[in-house]
């Protein structure tokens, strides 16, 4: 089963955090490699906070942690701190801007079962080769 919600990036304090221990450090990924949903979302999708989900949108898809929205509440919306996890689902079109869209893409979430948060250098590395599912 699968939900549908509009996804939203940002900064976050343990974004910041972590990435001045480095962006290869497991704090990383467990400050980015997640997605911030609602409860009622996670009734909806039949899923326990902490279980891997697989994000897709038409640009993309990736396996994150899915945990409980710390803003709230906001059923249908749901967010992926910047960095390589959301990246990979955000439209790369920068609109001559630099920056892509990083609010409001449609995406679907579902249950990854058996399937890993890859650390950052190997979700970059696998995405650049067309590894990614």
């Amino acid at each position: 089963m699968a939900i549908r919600v509009n996804l939203i990036t940002g900064r976050s304090i343990q974004q910041g955090v972590s990435m001045e221990a480095g962006k290869e450090k497991p704090a990383y990924t467990a400050a980015c490699g997640i997605i911030e949903l609602d409860p009622a979302d996670f009734k909806k999708l039949g899923a326990f906070r902490n279980t891997n989900v697989r994000v897709t949108s038409k640009y993309g898809s990736v396996v994150v942690k899915a945990v409980e929205a710390t803003q709230g509440p906001h059923p249908g919306v749901a967010y992926i701190p910047m960095g390589p996890w959301a990246n990979m689902v955000v439209n790369p079109n920068t609109y001559s801007t630099g920056m892509p869209t990083f609010k409001g893409t449609p995406v679907e979430v579902e249950i990854a079962k058996n399937e890993p948060v890859l650390g950052s250098l190997e979700l970059v590395r696998k995405g650049c080769r067309g590894e990614l599912a």
